[in-house]
């Protein structure tokens, strides 16, 4: 059954039309009034729902059932991930969310080839945004990661829970990432542009609380590293 996420309250016997981009969709494939779909709105569990009128801009439906469904990880996990280059930022965004990632928060490195800000940083935002929606969407998530508006590294690493896990992923850091206890509360990883982090940057993350963690003896990209380390974090300490 198709799925898409609106962005409305959603309720039993609730009828409206689809918000423009799942009505496309539902016409792009041809469904007919009567068939049903799946709907989710961000806030937990899913809806239902039957098409009731396909016309040549609006579908129109009702929502016949509510399903408490619940995907989400038991374990917190925030990654605080430098701007990339828009197709790996992209796909970071897309495999976080698929991972179960909780927050996403942007930031500009001294070494990120890529740099955000006024205008251009809000339609970034709203274009990862609408990349985690799509891919809820096709994992089957409840709920949307929050992704912040990009930021400063040192705002956001003043900002990290405090007694959260932090950890820095880090190239010849001593302590393997399978070696760490147990995260009593959430997991924050701290993943470097495309230059990786600069000595000052690193240091700060390490005054901050942030222990480097390595995952093996090669190199990651930028864009593998932070999926990388979250599938590690939810088969050893999630739900996987």
């Amino acid at each position: 059954m198709p799925r898409f996420f609106v962005d409305h309250d959603l309720a039993v016997d609730h009828a409206f039309n689809l918000p423009e981009g799942p009505a496309r969709h539902v016409q792009v494939v041809r469904m007919q009034p009567g068939e049903s779909i799946t709907l989710f709105n961000g806030q937990g569990g899913e809806y239902e729902a039957r098409i009731t009128l396909m016309g040549k801009r609006d579908v129109a439906v009702i929502v016949t059932a509510y399903a408490p469904q619940d995907r989400e990880s038991p374990l917190r996990t925030v990654l605080i991930q430098a701007v990339s280059a828009a197709e790996r930022m992209d796909y970071t965004i897309q495999k976080a969310t698929e991972l179960g990632v909780t927050d996403i928060w942007p930031v500009h490195g001294a070494y990120s080839q890529q740099r955000l800000s006024g205008e251009r940083a809000q339609k970034r935002l709203a274009h990862w945004q609408g990349v985690a929606q799509a891919a809820c969407e096709q994992s089957g998530r409840t709920r949307i990661p929050q992704i912040l508006p990009v930021t400063t590294l040192d705002e956001a690493l003043a900002a990290a829970p405090k007694d959260a896990t932090r950890l820095l992923l880090a190239p010849g850091a001593a302590t393997r990432l399978a070696a760490l206890p147990a995260p009593q509360t959430c997991v924050v990883l701290l993943v470097g542009p495309e230059g990786g982090l600069s000595a000052a940057e690193e240091t700060a993350a390490r005054a901050a609380g942030f222990e480097g963690v390595v995952l093996g003896p090669r190199i990651l990209r930028t864009e593998t590293a932070g999926p990388a380390v979250l599938a590690v974090l939810q088969a050893v300490f999630g739900d996987i």
